[in-house]
């Protein structure tokens, strides 16, 4: 069987949120990707310094937290230095950036989003209800005891008795939507035809505003009940924060509820409200009819279970398809159509605005005329700018920004009107429509998009009155006390109370353009998550390079291969290019054997004391300052062919270094284990075995501290240091530690340890941390300590209990943690685990901040003995009664799937000493990133970005023996680093377009601006040829002599658009695009694929060509034609100055197709040509000399071919039909003809199918459209598939939220001894006979998966072995772990049972019970305490915890794509 892998998560945003989640006062983002919630909160940052940072200008402030005071700072100084004041002003802007507080993956589809008032919550915050496919309701809310989601209510409506008549359609075809009442009172979820379930929440009696309650008039104010709280302050009623719910059939509301179209629950009501569009003629019987639509309004008595309609309102377009409620003043509801919005207020009022020229075709309903405008509002998303002010934001299909602005009289709406953001104010930001709109805070909202990176996007007003505001900001003293948030509420009191503000004017403005107006808005983008979704299509094509001399440098460190995708829609179409590992951009290489380390750092040189201590005036030594900034030395320690040990110091320059002579340095001394700055990098630390040696900043010998024990006389050696200014941490190979500080004289001395437990305790390991979060403080208003004072050490004693000191104060540990080597989900202070549990063996511990210049945080990462990382994230309990750490601390697992290589075990006594004790290296800024290295035989960096949790990824290239930050004027933020093969490297990470920890792999995107669906790698050329749509304006053919009214159609404005292809060539090594082919209008082209074609009849000369199969579509009245082009890329003279532009692609072969698409290509057979599906019928055809395409044999299909495969050279093809299944069929080459061997049902509907080798077995994979992955198989021996003409059916998985759309089969790397090879040589061999080679097993493959979602997932065959270990761990771990929102993954893997597959199995049912592996539980492994997985592992039929990991380590991520 097989095991199916998600290798990345996915990048779609699908909804969100805005909602105090975490906290009462906290603003919390709540995103949900498909199948993955995300809370994130917001942080302001100075766009100054965020454009600083991104424009790489490294400066000594970036690496500082960041502080409103600094950046005022910042400002005064460019004023005084004559900045202009429009200079200062937007100095003074602030970003509004998200940092992500909590990921879940969650085992359903999320379809819906609401938040809920509740009292009950354990955090204060609001509660969250999420919909998931097709019919489930949770509710969840944030624990602050757990640091986690926790579930207080599930609901369920999948239920047969629920789903209404037989001849319904299934759950997963109707639109399903979540609904909340703006009072959390209740909730809504339609589901199926016209089904309503109601969820009612208890509302308490503070939620019913009574302040305004006059005895006189309302009678005798009501009396709480008591009986709703006993004495002991318990509650008698349930303690569930909800109550039952029901399902209403909407016909019982109002008969004429027949078609709903859409509902919303309506603000300013006692009573749960709710207005709901609706028709009582079923869609597909509306043309030629119009405004068939009621908008009706509905008040619900949750208590009785019954409803009042409070109004109605006929006659409505019939091409509204939503409806918003709006917030007061406004009010009412808005509905939005394709050409029109109607606005309907609580009285049934109307007033409505047509935004194009068919509005008055479409509809009687009176409108005004703004069809100038000429707006499509299909795909439109609508939120609030200024509920006060009428302002709504519209983001159109197509990205552009639209204003609705209400004229409110009073509580009146007298009108509405719309008028477009123009692009110099940032009406384009938006590349694409979006999927999901969330006011974050005033002037921030949050669009989230499927098709495109999700944006935050910030607004500020053009001031006419900027006199009046300038002359409050003349005095500087008076600015630093005014921040962002001030300035937009005076923006805002401007607009609210502004002289010339006058409502009854606005609209007038509304409808300009001109950027004078006063109070236009202007927009920019703060932020961005980043997407690949949809991946349209991939492909995988070598890496080239613009030099010979760059290509030289970057051997060892670059992959064979890349995954380059064509991604996003719309003009945010573009280029990803993902590979597994961290490519390091090489700016110098050398042969280096001897160094086993490097510690570089910026000493600075003694200097009179008052530049040192003048830190008021920066600008008293700038160069002095920007010299600081650099590193300036570097200290390696070096092992020679002898084995002798020595140090070495260097002196830095651009991109390398050389030797430093003249200085007390003592070379001889020994080998270096650490090296640092103290004393506020006045002195260079280096701790050697035996001794610590101090210098000053021109390595002039201060001080040397001996390793003596004065009372034994002992001389322990030195195993492990840690240096955090102004504080040493040694740890000796006698399990002692040594404490040390430097004071202000500038001394070392030694600290004395009070408390006996830290002289009667055998330590392993320790490090020192600057807490500069407080996360580890006592009290949590220590924030402002001084930096000497909120240093912590962490130590492990050889028991493997974690005790945690604030430095300087030694007489006791502030924490105790006995249960680190159990790794728990949560370790605490007071977890015991029970006596015999397996421990894990720990090799280091350090805590480090990860995380970019935006946001970071302190984490504890674990080291184990096998190279396995292991990282909690710290967080407090909220306690009333202590801040005591002990009972507040607590350190939360984060999931980390990465499995580290096994270790390597050189001959080389003396290299696994070395080896053994390289430590993990704390690096404070490498490309913006503040990371830690682990170096070894799987060198990785842990990289976290401010929206990501923390990511484990390799570093391309052999084992490390050491590594350091490396920042020189030739080398900016950089590392240096020497591997196993004693090659060392000055190296940057590449961040221009790049990012990591995003999908925990290196994903570099190129922006193409225009639709990208196809993609093809040349591998001769080393070119990639992309394919490529954009929409013109369609206008009927008029030369068809058929249709003599069309050519009457000339004065129609508002043209529909059809896309129209391009082929575009681009050269990877600067991932421009050199060359551009348009096609005709109206066709777009369908496939790419580079096949390897016979040019020549009579050489039989063989050369990779481009075949682009494309339609031609000019309306529904003509038939589809296509065409077959053929191209070569040729070598031509390069543009001036344009060296990469010497590559273009020339036509072969133009073919016509008459009737039909080609909408798939294939190489096929052993002699050169190639598969086409043309229409209904797939054809082999043959390239000949004369440029044509001589087709020699075909079969009829059924619908429309979406793929064709070729098992390469054996003549085995796949043929998937996008209604009628997967033919199995064989071609022949002599005589030529194709033969159906097997179909699948007739009722499937297949996006992509591919071949599986197995050994000796050939499986067929499907994918459908609801996600389901079908397993099949040709066997004419079975006796129900009718000698082959049925494809048995092994077994179905379902992908869930990410169904596949494209498939590739690609060769898979396995280690040489894995059990899968193994078992299939022996079965190989076992049953061959001598001599017979010809049945020798299929090399291993692997299918790699994409999905709309921006998801890649792989299924993988496992041998039997495998397979039922692998089934019963899958158990072991789903019982053994917490499941987010109450969701059921064997449920959510389970095939559909509704629908076309539920009837009809893809083929005859010979699958025995068995499914695949749920890769993504086995993922989870890692999170199980170490003694439940030892439990497991021999429950399940492991020899031991190692065999697990090895056999995981083969299956999960992506250790099958060893090139990529």
């Amino acid at each position: 069987m097989q095991c199916y892998v998600e290798l990345t998560p996915p990048t779609a945003v699908t909804h969100s949120l805005c909602l105090p989640f975490i906290t009462t006062q906290s603003n919390n983002l709540v995103v949900a990707r498909a199948s993955i919630l995300q809370i994130f909160t917001t942080k302001s940052v100075s766009a100054e310094l965020d454009k600083a940072q991104n424009a790489q200008l490294q400066s000594t402030r970036s690496n500082e937290h960041y502080d409103t005071r600094v950046n005022d700072d910042e400002g005064l100084e460019a004023s005084f230095l004559g900045g202009d004041s429009v200079l200062v002003r937007s100095d003074r802007s602030n970003l509004t950036k998200l940092v992500l507080i909590a990921e879940f993956s969650l085992a359903g589809t999320i379809t819906g989003l609401a938040r809920i008032v509740s009292k009950t919550t354990a955090s204060g915050g609001e509660a969250l209800l999420v919909a998931f496919k097709d019919a489930k309701l949770s509710m969840i809310e944030w624990d602050p005891e757990k640091n986690s989601i926790t579930t207080t209510s599930i609901h369920y409506y999948e239920q047969e008795e629920l789903q209404g008549s037989p001849w319904a359609a299934p759950l997963s075809h109707y639109v399903n939507f979540l609904a909340a009442d703006p009072g959390s009172r209740c909730a809504a979820l339609k589901f199926g035809a016209r089904s309503l379930a109601i969820i009612q929440f208890k509302a308490t009696e503070e939620d019913i505003d009574m302040d305004d309650w006059d005895e006189e008039l309302d009678g005798p104010r009501p009396v709480k009940e008591l009986s709703t709280t006993l004495a002991n302050g318990t509650s008698s009623n349930e303690e569930t924060p909800y109550s039952t719910s029901f399902v209403l059939r909407l016909p019982n509301l109002d008969p004429s509820l027949l078609h709903p179209v859409h509902l919303a629950f309506l603000h300013e009501y006692r009573e749960p409200t709710f207005g709901i569009l609706s028709s009582t003629t079923s869609p597909s019987l509306v043309l030629g009819r119009k405004d068939q639509l009621t908008y009706m309004v509905f008040t619900l008595d949750i208590q009785q279970k019954a409803s009042t309609t409070i109004l109605s309102v006929t006659g409505l377009p019939q091409d509204l398809f939503r409806v918003i409620a709006l917030p007061p003043p406004v009010g009412g509801a808005l509905l939005v159509g394709t050409n029109e919005l109607i606005h309907i207020d609580q009285s049934g009022k109307s007033h409505g605005v047509g935004v194009n020229q068919f509005a008055k075709q479409s509809t009687s309903f009176s409108l005004v005329d703004q069809s100038d405008l000429e707006l499509r509002l299909e795909g439109c998303e609508i939120e609030a700018l200024s509920a006060e002010n009428g302002e709504f934001l519209v983001v159109l299909h197509d990205g552009r920004l639209a204003v609705i602005t209400f004229r409110v009289d009073g509580r009146i709406v007298s009108g509405l009107s719309l008028r477009m953001i123009a692009p110099e104010a940032g009406g384009t930001l938006i590349p694409i429509g979006v999927t999901t709109l969330s006011k974050l805070n005033k002037t921030c909202l949050f669009a989230g998009s499927e098709n495109a990176d999700s944006l935050v996007l910030g607004w500020t007003r053009k001031q006419g009155q900027s006199g009046r505001r300038k002359s409050r900001l003349q005095d500087p003293s008076l600015e630093l006390d005014i921040d962002d948030e001030d300035m937009e509420d005076m923006e805002d009191d401007d607009d609210l109370y502004g002289e010339d503000y006058d409502p009854a004017q606005q609209p007038v403005q509304s409808t300009s353009t001109s950027n004078g107006k006063t109070g236009e808005l202007v927009f920019r983008v703060h932020d961005r998550l980043v997407s690949i979704a949809p991946i349209r299509d991939f492909t995988l094509g070598q890496t080239t390079w613009s030099t010979a001399m760059e290509q030289a440098d970057q051997s060892g460190v670059t992959s064979d291969l890349s995954f380059v995708c064509a991604c996003n829609r719309g003009n945010a179409g573009s280029i990803a290019i993902i590979n597994r590992n961290i490519q390091p951009k090489v700016i110098g290489r050398f042969e280096f054997p001897e160094a086993r380390d490097f510690w570089t750092m910026s000493a600075q040189k003694p200097l009179p004391k008052s530049v040192q201590g003048d830190k008021a005036a920066p600008s008293a030594g700038p160069e002095y300052e920007n010299s600081a900034q650099y590193d300036r030395y570097m200290i390696v320690p070096k092992v020679d062919l002898d084995g002798y040990e020595t140090s070495d110091v260097y002196a830095l320059t651009g991109a390398g270094f050389e030797a430093l002579t003249g200085t007390e340095f003592e070379p001889a001394a020994g080998f270096t284990i650490e090296a640092g700055t103290i004393g506020n990098h006045t002195r260079i630390i280096q701790v050697l075995k035996t001794a610590v040696h101090c210098y000053d900043g021109d390595f002039g010998l201060t001080q040397i501290l001996p390793m003596l024990d004065e009372e034994t006389g002992a001389e322990p050696r030195i195993e492990s240091a840690s240096i955090v200014d102004p504080f040493i941490l040694l740890v000796r190979d006698d399990a002692s530690i040594f404490i040390a500080q430097i004071f202000k004289n500038l001394e070392l001395e030694e600290l004395e340890k009070e408390d006996s437990a830290l002289t009667s305790t055998k330590w392993a390991t320790g490090c020192l941390y600057e807490d500069k979060s407080g996360i580890f403080a006592g009290d949590q208003t220590d924030k402002g300590a001084k930096a000497s004072e909120n240093i912590v050490m962490f130590l492990l004693s050889k028991a493997g209990a974690l005790h945690v000191y604030a430095l300087p104060d030694l007489s006791k540990p502030v924490y105790v943690a006995e249960g680190l080597p159990f790794v728990p989900p949560v370790l605490s202070a007071n977890y015991a685990a029970r006596r015999g549990t397996a421990k894990d063996i720990i090799k280091e511990i350090l805590v480090a901040d990860l995380g970019d210049m935006t946001s970071s945080f302190p984490y504890l990462i674990v080291r184990h003995d096998e190279d396995d990382i292991t990282i909690y994230q710290p967080f407090r309990v909220p306690s009333t009664t202590t801040q005591d750490l002990s009972t507040t601390l607590h350190f939360q697992k984060l999931p980390n799937p990465v499995i580290a290589d096994d270790l390597f075990v050189p001959a080389d006594d003396d290299e696994i000493e070395v080896n053994r004790v390289s430590p993990m290296r704390r690096c404070d800024n490498i490309g913006g990133y503040r990371t830690v290295f682990l170096p070894g035989n799987s060198p990785s960096f842990i990289l976290k970005s401010s929206k990501t949790l923390p990511k484990v990824l390799r570093l391309q290239g052999n084992g490390v023996r050491g590594m350091s930050p490396f920042h020189t004027e030739g080398c900016e933020r950089g590392f240096i680093y020497t591997d196993s093969k004693g090659l060392a490297r000055v190296c940057q990470i590449p961040i221009r377009n790049t990012t990591y920890a995003e999908i925990g792999m290196a994903l570099k995107k190129v922006p193409l601006n225009t639709d990208t669906h196809s993609i093809s790698h040349h591998p001769p050329s080393g070119t990639y040829v992309v394919g490529c749509d954009t929409p013109e304006p369609f206008e009927l053919p008029k030369e068809d002599d058929y249709h003599k009214e069309w050519q009457q159609e000339k004065d129609l404005a508002f043209k529909p658009t059809v896309e129209r292809g391009q082929i575009k060539l681009i050269n990877p090594a600067s991932w421009t695009v050199i060359d551009t082919i348009e096609m005709e209008p109206c066709e777009t082209i369908m496939c790419i694929e580079t096949l390897n074609l016979e040019v020549s009849e009579s050489t039989n000369e063989r050369k990779h060509l481009i075949a682009v199969g494309t339609a031609v579509s000019r309306g529904e009245d003509l038939p589809i034609r296509g065409r077959v082009l053929v191209y070569d890329v040729v070598t031509v003279i390069p543009e001036p100055g344009r060296p990469e532009t010497n590559k273009k692609l020339k036509l072969v072969a133009n073919e016509d197709i008459p009737r039909g698409a080609v909408t798939a290509i294939s190489e096929i057979g052993t002699q050169g040509l190639m598969l086409v599906a043309q229409g209904q019928k797939c054809m082999v055809r043959g390239l000949k000399e004369d440029g044509t395409l001589l087709p020699v044999a075909f079969m009829d299909m059924s619908c429309y071919v979406t793929t064709v495969r070729e098992l390469k050279g054996t003549g085995l093809c796949l043929m998937a039909d996008a209604v009628k299944g997967v033919w199995f069929t064989g071609y022949t080459e002599e005589p030529y003809r194709m033969v159906l061997f097997g179909k699948s049902s007739t009722k499937l509907e297949v996006l992509t199918v591919d071949f599986l080798p197995d050994g000796n077995e050939l499986l067929i994979v499907a994918c459908d459209s609801d996600g389901g992955i079908h397993v099949l198989q040709f066997d004419p021996d079975h006796p129900k598939s009718l000698q082959g003409h049925l494809l048995l059916h092994r077994t179905t998985f379902s992908a869930g939220a990410h169904a596949p759309t494209r498939s590739m089969l690609l060769p898979r790397t396995l280690p040489p001894d894995s059990e899968y090879i193994t078992q299939h040589v022996n079965s190989s061999t076992n049953g061959t006979t001598d001599g017979d080679t010809d049945s020798a097993p299929a090399p291993p493959s692997i299918i790699l998966f994409s999905s709309h979602t921006g998801a890649l997932s792989a299924l993988a065959p496992l041998s039997e072995p495998q397979y039922r270990r692998l089934s019963f761990l899958t158990g072991q771990i789903s019982s053994s772990l917490p499941q987010h929102a109450a969701l059921n993954p064997k449920d959510y893997r389970s095939p559909v049972s509704t629908g076309v597959v539920g009837r009809f199995p893809p083929g005859v049912d010979a699958g025995m019970g068995r499914s695949i592996v749920d890769g993504a539980l086995l993922a989870r492994w890692n999170e199980l305490p170490a003694g439940r997985r030892a439990e497991i592992a021999g429950r399940v039929g492991f020899t031991s915890v190692d065999e697990v990991r090895d056999t995981l380590r083969e299956i999960l991520g992506a250790s099958g794509f060893g090139y990529l």
